[in-house]
Parts: C-alpha cells; structure tokens; sequence
C-alpha cells in the first residue's frame, strides 16, 4: 500500500516536469520575463522547493529526472501553474491527491516553483 502512494506521488510530480535551469536565445543575456522568473524562484521558490524536497523528492528524484514517477524538469513549458496545483490537489492516474495533505498555499507555492521550469 505504501508503495502505490509513492508511485502514485512520484506521477504527480513527474507529469509537472521541471528543470534546474531556464535557457535563453538573447545575445545580450537574459531577457526579462528570465530574470522575472528567476526572482520568483529566490522568493516563493525557496519554500516551493523545500515543499517539494518534503513531499516528492522519493518519487520524482532530486533533480527532479524521475523516478518512480515522471520527469518534472520541464513541467512549465507542459503545464501552466493553475493546472500544476490542479493535479497536486486531485492527483490523477499514479498520482495521488495531496489536498488533504498540503495545505492550499504550500500548494501554491509548490506550482509556482514548478511553473518556471522550463
């Protein structure tokens, strides 16, 4: 039983995909919406990550590759952050519902440190 609810974490986690470094084409450095985000991750992304060391790390890795769940190193670019709290809330498939378990703003902060991974 406890094995089909880390399976079922690490797929949550997996589907919202992130990556520990967004990528830029501008010659001139980063652009403003990279820097915007990268302030994002220094604010709510502090406590977004340590949600997410505390609750999917076991599933979905600590560098966020997957493991028993999916990849979540680019969920950003697949999931907008409304839909990333969505499915940590309800869960889906392997993945189970944490609404019972997070409270609504660790939600939050958690799909917004998963949205800038890109």
């Amino acid at each position: 039983m406890t094995r089909l609810w880390s399976m079922l974490i690490a797929g949550f986690l997996l589907i919202n995909g992130l990556s520990a470094y967004q990528s830029t084409n501008s010659p001139n450095g980063p652009t403003t919406d990279t820097k915007q985000s990268a302030q994002a991750a220094t604010g709510a992304g502090d406590k977004g990550g340590a949600i997410y060391k505390a609750n999917c790390i076991s599933c979905h890795g600590d560098k966020l590759e997957g493991t028993l769940g999916p990849n979540l190193q680019q969920v950003g670019s697949r999931l907008s952050k409304e839909q990333i709290a969505a499915k940590v809330q309800n869960g889906g498939g392997s993945m189970p519902a944490f609404k019972s378990k997070l409270k609504d703003a660790d939600v939050e902060s958690l799909a917004e440190w998963l949205s800038i991974k890109k």
